[in-house]
């Protein structure tokens, strides 16, 4: 499994509607709009046909009435509606085929008015005061018998006017419930989406290799059962994952002990008189404890990974300053890197302290630096070692112009025993990384692992196989995960 330093998590978004609680919400308040907004579009057009309506029939039966009229009487008729007409809600003309007044308060017809006894709202029909509106009517017309043109016409401005308030009273109160229900979703929303960030951050803990810490819980609904499933699950997987781990270490911890006694066995032969007589079975000898030696090596280093991934010194950390740990780790591997030739490189400007074990640290950092000695290439090979400060905190970089580390195995070295097919020639075990590994993980720290190109390329003369190696850059982030 490639470990979580590698491989960083992608950030949750900050933008709110990058998530589907709030893109869902955003579809539900329109939807919600639209439907209010024809439910009072419907509510008023109801209204407005049904106070038409009853007009039209009011209207219809003063029609009615007229038609029960002759038309020598009909003038005198008229006159003595509007002398009993006290809340003057209706109004009638009376008009020639020509259209000259003859009697009524409508003293111009309408100009488009059909005369057909089918109802229209029309507005200016009459003629206004000088304090008051001209109002909106319903009329009607008919052409009588004689030709004569008879207009009855009814007010509606009282009856729209309230109408209208019912219509804004109705559109407010929606426009107010929208927003209501806005605010409650999102509300509701924001909690859910608190939530889920919780249970994201609690994963990426999890992921990162914390299998102690669990989902948050506290409520009844999908998220808490979901999150129960989960817990379940992460408990057999700790508890699964405990067990192969016991069975390997004691595996390891038991063969160390026959691998000891068989390497000072063979020390024991090699330092036989009758066998320094053999010079065949003595390079034999010397072989077997060269592969015993490395089979411990391996062990020792396993144990020491297992040691480091079940540590849980976070509470005695201190603070560790990274510029003197740099430079004693020049000073130890400067011999090294001068006995084959290489360039060596070192800067380490001032950095804040960090919290730490210091010598874990060492011990990750000294592995990154001997993998950059072993892999870079003699007699023009390169080795940078930087400490630099940053806005996050210090970075640390370890280079070397050697073969380098394909992209498609960057995960793939930070496993245990694994070796690149570049660098299966070169004496190792493979385990180098994976202890780093376990050290970035217990200080929560990221390494990132890059192409070195800008150092300079060794000779081909001395070093065939590696001169077109685009080289490696270890970058040690030394601040927690969090604040990336």
């Amino acid at each position: 499994m490639p470990s979580r330093s590698s491989s960083p998590a992608p950030a949750l978004p900050h933008r709110r509607w990058h998530t589907t609680t709030f893109r869902w919400l955003c579809a539900y308040t329109a939807l919600f709009g639209v439907f209010l907004t024809l439910l009072v579009g419907f509510i008023a057009w109801t209204a407005t046909s049904s106070i038409e309506h009853d007009a039209d029939t009011i209207m219809g039966w003063q029609l009615i009435y007229f038609d029960s009229i002759p038309d020598a009487q009909l003038p005198a008729a008229i006159y003595q509606r509007l002398e009993h007409e006290r809340m003057h809600a209706n109004y009638y003309g009376l008009f020639t085929s020509d259209g000259r007044y003859v009697a009524g308060d409508i003293v111009e017809a309408p100009a488009n008015l059909a005369y057909d006894r089918v109802g229209s709202t029309l507005k200016h029909v009459l003629q206004p005061d000088e304090h008051s509106q001209s109002p909106i009517v319903r009329i009607v017309g008919e052409v009588r018998p004689n030709g004569m043109r008879l207009v009855v016409a009814r007010d509606m401005t009282s009856v729209l006017r309230i109408r209208e308030i019912v219509v804004r009273t109705l559109s407010v109160g929606a426009v107010f419930a929208l927003c209501a229900a806005l605010a409650g979703g999102l509300v509701l929303g924001m909690r859910q989406i608190r939530r889920v960030r919780e249970i994201r951050r609690v994963t990426q803990c999890i992921a990162c290799g914390d299998l102690d810490r669990r989902l948050p819980v506290g409520g009844d609904d999908e998220l808490d059962m979901l999150a129960h499933l989960v817990n379940h699950m992460l408990d057999e997987v700790e508890r699964l994952m405990g067990e192969v781990k016991g069975a390997c270490d004691g595996i390891a911890h038991d063969l160390r002990t026959p691998l000891v006694h068989l390497h000072t066995l063979l020390a024991r032969v090699a330092e036989r008189e009758s066998l320094r007589a053999d010079e065949a079975g003595a390079q034999l000898v010397e072989s077997a404890r060269a592969e015993t030696a490395q089979l411990l090596e391996r062990f020792r280093a396993m144990l020491r990974i297992s040691e480091i991934g079940t540590l849980h010194r976070r509470g005695g950390f201190a603070t560790v300053d990274l510029r003197s740990l740099v430079a004693e780790l020049a000073e130890l591997y400067e011999p090294l890197a001068e006995s084959r030739e290489i360039e060596w490189r070192v800067s380490a400007e001032p950095v804040g302290e960090i919290h730490g074990d210091r010598a874990l640290l060492f011990e990750a950092f000294s592995n990154l630096i001997d993998n950059a000695i072993k892999f870079a290439p003699g007699q023009g090979g390169v080795v940078s070692v930087t400490l630099c400060a940053t806005a996050l905190g210090p970075l640390l970089e370890v280079a070397d112009n050697g073969p380098g580390i394909a992209p498609g195995d960057r995960a793939a070295v930070l496993q245990r025993f694994y070796r690149g097919d570049a660098v299966r020639h070169i004496a190792g075990s493979g385990l180098g990384l994976s202890v780093v590994a376990a050290v970035m993980r217990v200080h929560d720290f990221t390494l990132r692992m890059d192409d070195a190109r800008e150092l300079p390329k060794p000779d081909p003369a001395h070093a065939p196989n590696r001169a077109d190696g685009p080289g490696t850059r270890m970058s040690v982030e030394c601040w927690p995960r969090a604040l990336t």
